[in-house]
Formats: structure tokens, C-alpha cells, sequence
């Protein structure tokens, strides 16, 4: 029996336009001199209780006043715009571990840490390692090329400036919520394409008992929500295999507008983040890409982004089919990431 989707615009604050937010500062939060000093006696605290960081929990991290602060602006990100910059962590005073734990600090607020890919890692390192972007095995932040617009496999994603390029490297984001809105008015059929399973490569990061590949629609409608899920480097990487069907015409004309429409100047917001930005990120409601950059050729000044994939406890129910790569999809566990097995979970302070 076929479920009957009904298709209506989306309104509410998921469906805001670039345009209207880039000259407002509605989405930023600017650390104060108290919540700093919080943190810093935080970070303090873990030091001096020895604890790894991958044992820290929000209630290892306690910050009495701006806690309250951040629980309010996690549930803003996971149901109402979907996104949050905050302004002003002092990285350039903290040592790498100082940084690492600050960050991940924050982040528990927002929820658990989980792994970003098959070495275990719980902050993962956005720097170019000199990866190859054209090789299906390897993941695109690893190298200085252009990311698409595209969404993480976790609820939320963090991404913490530590320094930015040289020239280039600007983060846009767009509301899949918008894009939706604006494919339903103009091309309601490809919204239908987008509806339907699309084979998506996991880059030989393959959990236990699954395959290389997987099935999963782009937009979802479920519980009431549209939650969309969308990285099209892994849906072409996906026709490497001889057995996954060839993309169609009218598969390849949808990504297509999907990815003019993220990229139109009116819907995208575009942010230069600088030393100490934090941005979080609720994956089911907002796409994100960079631009290419060019590095400084000093290692100790080349671009460096640390992040994290969190698995809030009230995220929002997910379709049955997000189970193929999220492995659980029940609220209130840490769902999503990366898992493969025999793989401990790790917090690297440098890249690998």
C-alpha cells in the first residue's frame, strides 16, 4: 500500500532565505567575558580530574549560567531555524587540548559525540592532508577542493574555527526546507524523483554486516516532518559499483536543481568564520558547502576546522529508512556516525 503524500509549502522559521538574514545578527551569539570565564574554568575542571575526553559528559562540563543559554539555543537549532554561530572562543590563547576540550564542551550541550568516520574519531579535523578528491575512497574535507552542498549522517554538526585559509574556504549554507518550497512551486515532479531512493556509496567505511552501498531518499516526509538527507558526491560515487542502476535523466536533472537552488544568492547565507567561530548545524533541515581554498604554506598557519557530529537526546523521529546509515534511529541514543568494527572511539588533537 502506497502512502499518500500530501504536498504543501513548509512555513515556519526552517523556511528562511539568505537574503533576509545576511545583514542581521539574529543568528549569532557572542560569548561574553562571564561565559568565557566559565568555559575556561570548565576546561580547567576536566584537567584537573584527569578525565579523557572520551569519557567528558555535559554534566563533567558544567557551566551554571551559560549552560541554561545554550540548552535554549540547541532547541532553536533542532526546531526553528536550524542553525547558530557563536562568536568569540579565545583559541589563540589555548593550547591544542585546551581548545579540543572547550570545543567538545560546548558541544555536549547539544548533544553526544559520535563517530565521524572509521577510525573512531569523535573531533574530526577539517585541514587539508593532501587527499586526493577524485578518489571515491577519500573524503573531501581531507583536501583543499570545493564541497558541494550536502548534509552530514548525524543530527547535528559543529565546526569550530581554529584558522582560517589563506584565501578562500567560506562556509554557505542553504534551508532544504526553502528548497523544497521553491522545487514544489516550479517542479513538483523532480520534488517526487527526490522522494525516491537514490544509491549512495559509503566510501568503504561499511559498518558491520552491510554493504559498500545504500538506499535512501533525498527528502523524507515522516512525523510530520520534511527531513532531508542529501550528499550527491556519494550518490555519484555510488555508480563506480556494476551492480546500482545508472543514474537517471530525470534523477540527475532534480540533484541539479537542487543544487542551482542551494547555491541561488537570495536563498544561501554565506559566513566567513574566524578564529574562535563555532557553527552548529541540524543536518535534517540545512545543506552546507564551502568553497575551495588556497593555504598558507607555513604549516602552523594552514586552515584547521576541528568538528563534531552530536546525537541530541530530543532530536526529531526519523523515517525507518535512515536506519541503514544511521544504525539506530530512536531518540535519545547516540544515533548516527560512522561505525565499523573493531574500532575504538578516539579524540585525535591532530590530524590523521
Amino acid at each position: 500500500m502506497s502512502v499518500v503524500i500530501n504536498r504543501k509549502p513548509i512555513t515556519g522559521p526552517a523556511a528562511w532565505y539568505g537574503r533576509s538574514l545576511a545583514g542581521s545578527d539574529e543568528w549569532i551569539y557572542r560569548l561574553s567575558e562571564p561565559d568565557i570565564a566559565e568555559i575556561e574554568a570548565a576546561v580547567a575542571g576536566v584537567r584537573h580530574r584527569g578525565l579523557a575526553m572520551t569519557e567528558m559528559t555535559k554534566d563533567a562540563f558544567r557551566l551554571p549560567h551559560l549552560g541554561p543559554v545554550l540548552e535554549d539555543i540547541q532547541r532553536e537549532v533542532l526546531g526553528g531555524r536550524g542553525f547558530v554561530l557563536f562568536r568569540g572562543v579565545p583559541v589563540k590563547r589555548y593550547t591544542k587540548q585546551e581548545a579540543a576540550i572547550a570545543y567538545l564542551g560546548i558541544g555536549l550541550h547539544f548533544g553526544w559525540p559520535v563517530s565521524q568516520n572509521a577510525k573512531g574519531h569523535l573531533l574530526g579535523h577539517v585541514r587539508d592532508i593532501g587527499l586526493d578528491p577524485t578518489n571515491p575512497n577519500h573524503r573531501i574535507y581531507g583536501t583543499n577542493a570545493r564541497q558541494q552542498f550536502h548534509t552530514d549522517s548525524c543530527d547535528v554538526v559543529g565546526l569550530l574555527c581554529l584558522r582560517p585559509a589563506f584565501e578562500g574556504g567560506r562556509s554557505s549554507i542553504a534551508s532544504s526546507v526553502t528548497i523544497y518550497n521553491e522545487m514544489l512551486d516550479a517542479r513538483p515532479d523532480l520534488v517526487t524523483v527526490l522522494e525516491r531512493p537514490f544509491f549512495v556509496d559509503r566510501k568503504g567505511e561499511i559498518p558491520a554486516g552491510k554493504g559498500p552501498y545504500y538506499e535512501l531518499p533525498v527528502f523524507n516526509h515522516f512525523a510530520g516532518y520534511l527531513t532531508t538527507i542529501y550528499a550527491r558526491e556519494f550518490i555519484d560515487c555510488a555508480q563506480r559499483f556494476d551492480e546500482v542502476p545508472r543514474l537517471t535523466t530525470e534523477q540527475v536533472e532534480a540533484m541539479d536543481m537542487l543544487d542551482a537552488l542551494a547555491a541561488r544568492e537570495d536563498i544561501r547565507l554565506d559566513m566567513d568564520l574566524l578564529p574562535g567561530d563555532i557553527q552548529f548545524l541540524h543536518n535534517h533541515q540545512i545543506l552546507h558547502a564551502r568553497t575551495a581554498f588556497k593555504d598558507y604554506p607555513e604549516p602552523e598557519r594552514k586552515r584547521h576546522m576541528l568538528r563534531l557530529w552530536l546525537a541530541p537526546p530530543n532530536g526529531r523521529p526519523l523515517p525507518p529508512a535512515f536506519a541503514e546509515r544511521y544504525g539506530t534511529i530512536e531518540v535519545g541514543t547516540r544515533r548516527g556516525g560512522i561505525t565499523v568494527p573493531g574500532v575504538q572511539l578516539r579524540v585525535p588533537l591532530d590530524p590523521e
